[in-house]
């Protein structure tokens, strides 16, 4: 009997893990169908490599490079704040922080990524669009600026966590023997455990991306929306995720701007994959 439900769990296991492959490969096709509809119309490396997109113009202007660029500045702009934050939160709560402190702030963390990102856009409206304002004297705080130290906030969790995990499963010996050798605790942190750690750091860092750049309503709400080439993080822009969500609603079934708002999801659907996949390789790097 035991043996019996082992294997009706295994098999249930195995069902569901199938059951999310064939998931996302269904929603690849269906952004296929809608989205390869516009190339029959408008040239592929136009639409990457265009300028302006202005989609319910006569004629339509399809170019989403602005768009690209958006989000590629915002995502760089969150990185570069929340990985060194990040990684280095993950090193005190790993290595430094005592039992009882170590517990509180997990839990700080884990609180944090459940705040959802709505509220979080919200808060970034009221609080730090005025101050980016003030402080650059700028005509408007809706900025990339903006919309990356808010996306940092929202990256920190995932990189702290997965990057903490990472920094815990090093074994043991490493740091009794770098302390045995006659190293002090940081040379054994940044010379043996952090280097033994660092293809979970690195994973960490590349879902904490992937994170941010699948992220809609915050940058919806606190970068400004327009998509014109990025020229400076000090200025409004719009990203991939953004356009989909504010246009879609108003796009009509059937149309090239329809199929467009599909094609932009097919190249942030390939986006993301890659860098899952990426992050994926350094997981299982890491076990090896």
């Amino acid at each position: 009997m035991r043996k019996c439900k082992e294997w009706i769990i295994e098999k249930l296991v195995f069902l569901c893990g199938m059951a999310s492959i064939v998931f996302v490969g269904l929603i690849f096709l269906f952004l296929l169908k809608e989205g390869l509809a516009l190339f029959a119309t408008v040239n592929p490396l136009e639409f990457l490599a265009g300028k302006k997109w202005y989609p319910i113009s006569e004629p339509p202007q399809m170019g989403i490079l602005p768009l690209i660029l958006g989000s590629l500045l915002v995502t760089v702009g969150a990185a570069v704040i929340s990985v060194p934050i990040g990684v280095s939160c993950a090193i005190y709560i790993a290595e430094v922080a005592p039992a009882s402190i170590k517990n509180k702030l997990k839990a700080g963390i884990e609180l944090l990524a459940a705040i959802p990102s709505v509220v979080l856009g919200f808060i970034g409206m009221v609080t730090l669009v005025p101050w980016i304002k003030q402080l650059f004297h700028l005509p408007t705080g809706l900025t990339a600026l903006s919309g990356s130290i808010m996306l940092a906030f929202m990256a920190m969790p995932t990189i702290v966590s997965i990057a903490e995990d990472a920094l815990y499963s090093v074994p043991k010996s490493y740091r009794e023997g770098a302390l045995a050798l006659g190293a002090t605790h940081w040379q054994a942190i940044y010379r043996v455990i952090v280097p033994a750690a660092s293809s979970g750091i690195v994973a960490a860092v590349m879902l904490g991306i992937g994170r941010v750049i699948g992220e809609t309503m915050a940058v919806m709400m606190i970068t400004g929306n327009s998509a014109v080439m990025p020229e400076s993080i000090l200025q409004p822009v719009r990203t991939l995720t953004a356009t989909i969500a504010a246009e879609m609603g108003e796009a009509v079934v059937g149309s090239e701007h329809y199929f467009g708002l599909f094609a932009v999801g097919i190249v942030l659907f390939v986006i993301s994959f890659m860098i899952n996949v990426t992050a994926d390789l350094f997981l299982h790097k890491n076990r090896s």
